[in-house]
């Protein structure tokens, strides 16, 4: 159950909570439990024998009318093959709890298993079990939850806390991604209208790019080679949120350079239009990857190679550097951490101000 001050809080819950409460809070002391629960992990590894590890990462699933079943299945699918992808691995097996609308018809229902089957198909990984059923008053558009996992190579498995100072940051595609395209499909007439068909047209079409396992897969390499030091995907806080992340998982500083961060015509003007900073909003389908600045040709030239952009922006500094954002003009400010994602306020405003 959450309290009054935590339901007014939209978004993933903060820091000091995850760290100072919930981190010390997680039920037995196993020793095999090799990444626990923490700030920026999105992957947790537990040890197995024959020096394996079982990688599991959880998320909610979606289910948004105005998106469609397909879109919905999409996102519920990828987002966690996201976190799973920053291990370097794609999911294998997944669990599935589904809550759904008690007035969400069969024929619908089947629509919407039908393509989460087709995107698991598609990347390799086996539907092991959950559970589904209809809740009386349900009406949110996150309609249960998941689990993935992988069994993995103990010395291969990435996690969000083997960066380290001197690693090169690249970011893939461009910021934004993810809320650019769901707010176009979202609000098509106001799009049309105040920027123009192909404006939405591209930015309807960038939303099946907001898996990011390509770009990971293409980056780690042959197992064994260990040419990233770490990844993490952009969610809510957009790139800078992910980024803060990564560098705090690894008990490093950050140097993030604003004008390298990619950001596309669509995406910067989608953003104006709601009043979004791009680097700032959710952008599932960009993946953050640090390197040893040996390793920066080779990963580049992997993931372009794929027909994805991809972006150096700064550098994970010694943690006494702090995390610091270089501005446009050359002066620097302190990297702040965003608790919660402007894009839901903005996404709430035009349905409030009746934009279609």
């Amino acid at each position: 159950m959450m309290s009054n001050k935590m339901a007014d809080q939209l978004g993933k819950i903060d820091e000091s909570l995850l760290e100072d409460f919930i981190a010390s809070r997680c039920g037995a002391y196993r020793e095999e439990v090799l990444v626990k629960p923490g700030f920026g992990r999105d992957v947790s590894l537990v040890e197995l024998p024959g020096q394996q590890v079982m990688a599991l990462t959880s998320d909610p699933l979606s289910l948004i009318p105005t998106l469609g079943l397909q879109e919905s299945a999409w996102l519920s699918v990828q987002l966690m093959a996201n976190d799973m992808a920053t291990t370097g691995f794609a999911p294998q097996y997944g669990q599935f709890v589904l809550n759904l609308p008690a007035g969400f018809s069969r024929d619908d229902f089947k629509i919407y298993w039908e393509h989460i089957h087709h995107y698991c198909q598609n990347i390799g990984m086996a539907i092991t079990g959950g559970h589904t059923g209809f809740v009386e008053g349900q009406n949110s558009t996150i309609a249960g939850g998941g689990t993935f996992i992988s069994i993995l190579p103990k010395d291969q498995a990435l996690t969000a806390n083997q960066a380290r100072p001197g690693d090169v940051l690249l970011v893939t595609k461009t910021a934004a991604l993810s809320s650019s395209a769901i707010l176009a499909m979202s609000f098509p007439k106001t799009i049309k209208d105040k920027l123009g068909n192909e404006t939405y047209q591209k930015a309807c079409a960038s939303f099946y790019n907001t898996s990011s396992l390509e770009e990971a897969l293409a980056a780690a390499g042959s197992p064994g080679e260990k040419v990233v030091t770490a990844m993490h995907d952009v969610t809510e806080g957009g790139i800078s949120g992910a980024i803060y992340e990564l560098a705090a998982a690894s008990g490093c500083g950050v140097r993030l350079e604003k004008d390298k961060v990619p950001v596309g015509p669509v995406q910067q003007a989608i953003c104006n239009l709601f009043d979004l900073d791009p680097m700032r909003c959710i952008g599932a389908g960009s993946m953050i990857i640090s390197c040893d600045k040996s390793r920066v040709r080779l990963i580049h030239d992997r993931i372009r190679a794929k027909g994805i952009r991809c972006t150096v922006v700064g550098e994970l500094t010694e943690n006494s550097g702090g995390m610091v954002l270089l501005e446009d003009d050359g002066s620097s400010r302190p990297l702040d951490y965003q608790k919660t994602d402007p894009y839901w306020a903005a996404f709430s405003n035009a349905y409030k101000q009746g934009w279609k």
